[in-house]
């Protein structure tokens, strides 16, 4: 049998080695059975190299719940005695009823809950950040990401567990939800987005947690501004901003003003921005970076996620030499993992340098986006696309145009 295509690219899509993807299909039984699987990389290479071309039992459940989706979707043939595609409700309805009689002991007393859960949510949870800064907007983080919060709220009703320990499984389904929907507003699924919304707002209320609280509703400003409906993202965020975490943390407090000032600069209103910078700066000046955080804080929010922000509101403001000047700072301190974050980054460096003229440089910079950010993740693809229009508007007949044009169709050449 031939090599299964679809799952690499599927693993591609995620960032997964052999050994992650064995390691996640693992953890994704562990709820089921009580216990982690036993799969290995050799298990993953007899389902990539053609070995397994059928999986059964643990295997198609592994796989099904690691990536969100029927395994004919993974290149697969199904299982001989087929299953019809279940209706999302009806699925979490089935997982909930899995894990409630995988957890319950056989002596019949019930299962307690407790901080080695929370923990294994935690080191899913980070899976699910890392797979984010690597790819950015994929449906597959979205997928998993939804998934993992649903198993969050299987594990509730899986046993007993002290209201601390209850709390931290809502926290974790929250956390799940608001990476679900930012992988939704990442890749341009608005509607999606507002639905993931909704839900992690809810779990955020059950759980209590003001550091998950300030994400969504800080999520929820960047969404509402991308759609260009800028009243609502300064409501959402001032949500965000008001909450008493952004009083103790002045790294809290940063962010917030970081991203009312992109709101601002989304509006036009070129002095409140720079105000607004001026004191995100000075807040994180004043943080203390040994102070605990939320790893999807630490993950991302540093002087290189304030300077990209103030690049979109330069940007949007049209003071193009400003904008160039926070890009090559953003460029300059990006941590190594941030990908999605350079791709987007570069690319808006691009459009500034063109605006202000300097054709053959933006071209180069913008023909130096990874090609697998440049054609599959939806908001680099789109910046690119309105680069080049704008090329073709300032500089029709230039080299650096004939250039983009040859490079454009060769990366976006339609398959056959």
């Amino acid at each position: 049998m031939g090599a299964n295509a679809v799952l690499r690219a599927r693993m591609g899509e995620l960032g997964l080695t052999q050994d992650e993807l064995a390691g996640q299909m693992n953890a994704a039984l562990e709820p089921l059975t009580g216990r982690p699987g036993g799969f290995s990389a050799r298990t993953v290479r007899n389902l990539l190299n053609g070995t397994t071309t059928r999986p059964i039992g643990r295997t198609c459940v592994a796989l099904e719940r690691v990536f969100g989706c029927p395994i004919a979707e993974l290149g697969f043939a199904p299982p001989s005695t087929a299953r019809p595609r279940e209706d999302p409700v009806l699925r979490r309805t089935f997982i909930t009823s899995v894990a409630l009689t995988a957890a319950a002991p056989a002596v019949g007393s019930p299962r307690r809950i407790g901080s080695s859960d929370i923990e294994r949510l935690q080191r899913r949870f980070a899976d699910i950040i890392a797979s984010d800064h690597r790819h950015g907007g994929q449906r597959g983080t979205e997928q998993k990401a939804a998934a993992m919060a649903d198993e969050a709220l299987a594990l509730q009703e899986s046993g007993t567990a002290s209201q601390r320990i209850r709390s931290q499984v809502y926290a974790s389904a929250a956390a799940f939800r608001s990476s679900a929907m930012w992988a939704a507003i990442d890749g341009r699924r608005f509607d999606d987005a507002t639905g993931h919304m909704r839900i992690a707002q809810e779990l955020a209320e059950m759980a209590g947690d003001p550091f998950i609280k300030f994400r969504i509703w800080s999520h929820a400003g960047t969404m509402y501004r991308h759609m260009g409906r800028q009243a609502e993202a300064a409501a959402a965020n001032n949500v965000a901003r008001g909450l008493s975490l952004t009083r103790r943390d002045p790294m809290f407090a940063s962010l917030g003003l970081a991203r009312h000032a992109a709101i601002y600069g989304a509006a036009g209103d070129a002095v409140a921005t720079r105000r607004a910078f001026d004191q995100a700066q000075d807040a994180m000046l004043r943080a203390d970076f040994g102070e605990y955080r939320p790893v999807w804080m630490n993950a991302f929010y540093d002087q290189a996620e304030l300077d990209s922000l103030a690049l979109s509101a330069h940007l949007a403001l049209a003071d193009y030499p400003t904008a160039e000047a926070h890009a090559h700072r953003c460029l300059y301190a990006l941590r190594p993992h941030m990908h999605r974050s350079k791709a987007i980054t570069t690319t808006r460096l691009a459009r500034a340098q063109l605006e202000q003229g300097d054709v053959e440089p933006a071209v180069a910079t913008a023909m130096s986006v990874p090609a697998d950010a440049a054609t599959r993740h939806p908001r680099v693809t789109r910046m690119l696309t309105g680069f080049g229009t704008r090329l073709n508007h300032i500089a029709p007949d230039s080299t650096g145009a004939s250039a983009w044009d040859q490079y454009a169709r060769d990366t976006w050449r339609a398959p056959a």
